[in-house]
């Protein structure tokens, strides 16, 4: 179970990183990158969140 807890701390944090990036780079090309890597974290770490939710762990 920890390890489902580390896992999506993990994704958050990770997408919250990327998110920073996105927002100070200037170049367009970097911006459009962090932002799919924002997205993507951010949709990895729901689906785990509710597959914890959906097998009952906190």
């Amino acid at each position: 179970m920890k390890d489902f807890v580390a896992a999506l701390e993990k994704l958050r944090k990770d997408a919250a990183e990327a998110a920073l990036i996105r927002d100070l780079t200037t170049r367009s090309s970097k911006r459009d990158v962090f932002d799919r890597l924002h997205r993507h974290y951010s949709r990895l770490a729901d689906e785990v969140e509710q597959a914890m939710n959906q097998a009952g762990l906190p």
